[in-house]
């Protein structure tokens, strides 16, 4: 026996114990839901010798695994159902206790603008965009090529590859032909923009093959720890001649340092110059031998 559950967890499972399971907006129904897109009698779910079918009335949108169904599509352990905006999934719990848990959906793909506005899409394997009906992800606009795209996701990876449409597949505003595709991403298809949510990827920071590493003294091979212990490394004498170099090695460098460093050579001053300091010396000594006489005769 089947079991018809909530992906939001809305409400309690309901079990397919009946004949006959009605679902629309109208409260004759069995299953009412007064989501927008949902008709008045949307889909029907009928049990035959064990099997279970859905029929879409014609009223609205029915979708099973993000395929468009019509009438009488059986269904499977496992099958996805999508009625407006309302995800459901059918469970056998007997089945689901024998195997393990399914992984739960990664990625979507969700509509931002045009069509189908608010809409998310949960991406598996390999799914075609465009205006054909056999498309996983149909819309009508009249911008879109029949086969506009197509997502592949393996091994936790999504990507977008262009299959020849007429006006392109844009990422983040960048004309693509194929691309690997991030949380965040937007595309950009016709008057169609999607949304690209998946999961974090946490990627581990690679070593620096270029950047030092210490290494304690125990750690280093036997050899280099008894050099290391013996004491401080030893240097080896500089020659007399590299010394020599060295130090000459600063002033060739810098011209302007070796002028300042020279020394400042004394100018004599000119002749005359000399001959005007001897002339005064003589008139200050007449002067004062003067100055003693008058100096004598008045004590006398």
């Amino acid at each position: 026996m089947l079991r018809l559950q909530f992906l939001d967890n809305r409400q309690a499972p309901i079990w397919l114990t009946d004949e006959r399971l009605t679902i629309g907006q109208d409260s004759r129904n069995q299953l009412v839901l007064g989501d927008a897109g949902i008709a008045s009698f949307h889909a029907e779910i009928r049990q035959d010798h064990g099997y279970y079918y859905l029929s879409d009335a014609g009223q609205g949108a029915t979708w099973v695994n993000d395929q468009r169904v019509g009438t009488r599509f059986q269904l499977r352990d496992g099958d996805r159902l999508r009625l407006g905006a309302v995800e459901l999934q059918l469970l056998d719990p007997a089945k689901s206790a024998a195997r393990p848990e399914a992984a739960a959906p990664r990625w979507f793909l969700q509509v931002i603008q045009g069509e189908h506005q608010g809409r998310k899409f949960h991406v598996h394997g390999s799914m075609t965009f465009g205006r054909s009906s056999k498309c996983e992800l149909c819309f009508s606009d009249l911008e879109l090529s029949r086969r506009h795209c197509e997502f592949f996701l393996k091994d936790d990876v999504l990507e977008v590859k262009d299959l020849a449409s007429a006006n392109g597949v844009l990422v983040n505003q960048q004309k693509v032909r194929t691309a690997v595709l991030q949380p965040g991403d937007q595309l950009k298809m016709g008057t169609v923009t999607l949304l690209v949510i998946g999961p974090k990827v946490s990627v581990s920071d690679a070593p620096d093959e270029d950047a030092t590493q210490f290494m304690r003294v125990a750690d280093l091979p036997p050899a280099l720890a008894a050099k290391a212990a013996g004491g401080a490394t030893q240097i080896a004498p500089v020659p007399q001649a590299a010394r020599v170099s060295a130090k000459a090695a600063p002033a060739a460098a810098n011209p302007l340092r070796a002028a300042q460093s020279r020394p400042v050579p004394v100018v004599a001053p000119p002749a005359a110059s000399a001959g005007k300091l001897w002339l005064g010396g003589i008139v200050l000594l007449l002067i004062g031998v003067g100055l003693g006489a008058v100096a004598v005769r008045l004590l006398g």
